[in-house]
C-alpha cells in the first residue's frame, strides 16, 4: 500500500505540474506577457514545482523528515546532470552552442558551492534561505533582461493549445491552475507519506529516500522533457533545462523551504553533497571544450549515477567508503 501512495503521489505531481503551467501560461498570455518571459519564469518554476511542494511537505512534518527535503533536492540535482544528461547523450550525441548555456554553468557552479557552504553543518537557517530565495529572483530578473538583448539565443515556443486556449475564458485557466496546485499538494503529501514508510519498512533512512525514488520522481517532467528534446535534436534546449531546474531546486525550493521554517538535516552524508559537487563540476571540461557530449561520456554519467545508488542502498558492498 505504500508503494500505491508513492506512485499515486508521482502521477499527481507530474499531471499537476503540466496543469498548472498550462493554466499559468494561457493566463499570462492573457496578460500580455511574451512567450520568452513565461519560459524563463511560469514554465522554468513549473518543472521545480513538484521538488518545491515535496520539500516544503517534508520540511514542515516531522523534524526527520528534513532529510527528505534536502535530499529530495540533492538527489534531483544529481539525477538531473548523470541520468537526465547522460541519457539524452545516450539517445543523441549533444552539441551544445548557446552562449547563454555556456555563461550560466559558472553560475550554477558557484549556487551550488554556496548551498553546500551553508548546508555542511546540517542546518539552512532563515537567513541563508532568504539569500538563496534573493539569488534566484536576480536571476530570473537578469535572465529575461539578458534574453530581451539577445532573443536569438533563448527563443520560446509555447505550446499551440496553450496559446488557443488563452484566448478562451478565463475562469478555464484558473480552473486549470486551481487542479494543478491541489494536484501538487496532495501529491507531495502521498509522496513524502509513501516515501517515509517505505523506508522504515525497509529499515533505511529517509535521506536515502530522498536521494533516490523521490529525487527521481520529482524529475519526471524534466526527464519528459529532456527525452522529447534529444529525439527532437533541439540539444540547447537539454543544457538549460538541467542548468536552469538545478538552479530553481537551490535557490528557489530550498530557500523559500528553509525562510517558511529553518531545516535541520539529521542524516545527510556529506559525501552527497560532494557527489552533486561532482557531477556539476563535471559539466564544465564536457560543455567548455567544444560544448560536446558523446554518447561514451553519456555513458560515463550513466553508469557514475547507478554506482552511486548503488552505493546509497548497499553501501555494505564499497566497504570504507561508508
Amino acid at each position: 500500500m505504500n508503494l500505491g501512495w508513492l506512485a499515486l503521489g508521482l502521477v499527481l505531481l507530474s499531471v499537476g505540474a503540466d496543469w498548472l503551467v498550462k493554466g499559468a501560461s494561457e493566463i499570462a498570455l492573457r496578460a500580455g506577457v511574451t512567450p520568452l518571459v513565461i519560459g524563463l519564469t511560469v514554465v522554468a518554476f513549473g518543472t521545480s514545482a513538484p521538488e518545491l511542494l515535496v520539500s516544503l511537505q517534508a520540511n514542515l512534518k516531522a523534524d526527520t523528515q528534513a532529510d527528505i527535503a534536502v535530499g529530495n533536492v540533492v538527489g534531483s540535482n544529481i539525477c538531473n546532470i548523470a541520468l537526465l544528461l547522460g541519457l539524452a547523450a545516450l539517445i543523441r550525441p549533444l552539441v551544445v552552442s548557446s552562449q547563454v548555456v555556456k555563461r550560466e554553468i559558472p553560475i550554477l557552479l558557484g549556487v551550488t558551492a554556496a548551498f553546500i557552504a551553508m548546508i555542511w553543518d546540517g542546518r539552512l537557517s532563515m537567513v541563508e534561505g532568504a539569500v538563496l530565495t534573493t539569488g534566484i529572483v536576480v536571476y530570473v530578473i537578469a535572465s529575461i533582461r539578458m534574453a530581451r538583448k539577445q532573443p536569438g539565443d533563448l527563443a520560446v515556443d509555447l505550446p499551440e493549445e496553450v496559446v488557443e486556449e488563452s484566448r478562451g475564458p478565463l475562469w478555464k485557466s484558473l480552473m486549470w491552475v486551481a487542479i494543478g496546485l491541489a494536484g501538487l499538494v496532495y501529491g507531495a503529501d502521498r509522496l513524502v507519506f509513501g516515501g517515509v514508510a517505505i523506508a522504515r519498512t525497509m529499515g533505511i533512512s529517509e535521506v536515502v529516500i530522498g536521494l533516490t525514488l523521490v529525487a527521481v520522481g520529482t524529475s519526471l517532467p524534466e526527464l519528459a522533457t529532456t527525452v522529447a528534446a534529444a529525439r527532437r535534436n533541439e540539444t540547447d534546449i537539454i543544457a538549460g533545462n538541467i542548468i536552469g531546474s538545478n538552479l530553481f531546486n537551490v535557490m528557489a525550493v530550498m530557500g523559500i523551504s528553509s525562510v517558511i521554517k529553518p531545516i535541520e538535516v539529521a542524516t545527510l552524508n556529506r559525501l552527497d553533497l560532494m557527489v552533486m559537487g561532482g557531477f556539476t563540476l563535471a559539466l564544465v571540461p564536457v560543455l567548455a571544450r567544444g560544448s560536446r557530449i558523446n554518447r561514451f561520456e553519456g555513458t560515463l554519467l550513466l553508469v557514475g549515477y547507478f554506482i552511486y545508488c548503488a552505493w546509497l542502498v548497499k553501501p555494505e558492498w564499497f566497504g570504507a567508503m561508508n
